[in-house]
């Protein structure tokens, strides 16, 4: 058990003293970042889809 609480208080002082955590606006421009990219990703995928059914409705069902 005793182990255990010192990981813990290992793990605080780590988190506390050595980890470098980002700034308000270093984290919102982040933030940003990400959602333009997954936006821009959600189109690619959505333009591959459409592209993919209208070619298949093309050539599969209007035999």
């Amino acid at each position: 058990m005793a182990n255990v609480l010192q990981g813990v208080r290992d793990a605080y002082t780590e988190l506390k003293d050595n980890v470098t955590w980002p700034t308000l606006p270093q984290l919102s421009q982040t933030a940003v970042l990400v959602l333009v990219a997954s936006l821009i990703i959600a189109l690619v995928v959505f333009g591959m889809d459409k592209l993919v059914t209208t070619l298949l409705e093309i050539l599969v069902y209007n035999n």
